[in-house]
């Protein structure tokens, strides 16, 4: 049951993470995250070749380590699936973000759906291994019946905490995405 639980707390973690990367309107550094530059032969994550910050509340500053990076980086940004137009100013390259439309926050707001559905989905899965495991056991002849139906009413509590954690991500990131 504690691996079920550390499993599905993960699962919602990784949900957390995929929701951060959902562009509202505001200007935020994980945006950016998910985004590689090439840095001395190898693919590295943008925020180890550069300092990202939020200058305003639509705007994002790439402040790149080495002078060379500056091309490097725009391009990254500007091939990213994020639909950005950086410009460059100096060393520092700014990167406003566009105002959603409304067609575009319920494009979004059926991507967190579907991301929200993802995790629910993951965590019945790690309910499902766990309820398989303690058959096995009850199989085995280690635990009894009682032990069995004690344990199936402690993983479905369990998956109950976690799925309302998940509903309740959902409704905060829907609300985010709604607000103007």
């Amino acid at each position: 049951m504690k691996d079920a639980g550390v499993r599905m707390s993960k699962s919602v973690a990784a949900l957390n993470t995929e929701l951060t990367k959902i562009r509202t309107g505001r200007a935020h550094t994980s945006l950016l995250d998910h985004i590689t530059v090439e840095y001395y032969g190898s693919q590295v994550p943008l925020n180890q070749a550069a300092n990202v910050g939020v200058e305003d509340s639509r705007t994002l500053t790439v402040t790149p380590w080495e002078k060379d990076m500056v091309q490097v980086i725009e391009k990254a940004i500007m091939g990213s699936d994020l639909g950005l137009n950086p410009a460059t100013a100096g060393t520092i390259i700014r990167v406003p973000l566009p105002a959603l439309t409304e067609e575009r926050r319920k494009d979004m707001i059926r991507v967190v759906r579907h991301e929200a559905e993802g995790g629910r989905i993951a965590v019945r899965n790690i309910r499902r291994d766990a309820m398989h495991d303690v058959k096995e056991l009850l199989k085995e002849k280690m635990i009894g019946e009682d032990d069995e139906r004690r344990a199936e009413t402690d993983i479905q509590t369990i998956t109950d905490k976690y799925v309302a954690e998940i509903d309740e991500l959902l409704a905060v990131k829907e609300a985010e995405l709604m607000e103007i």
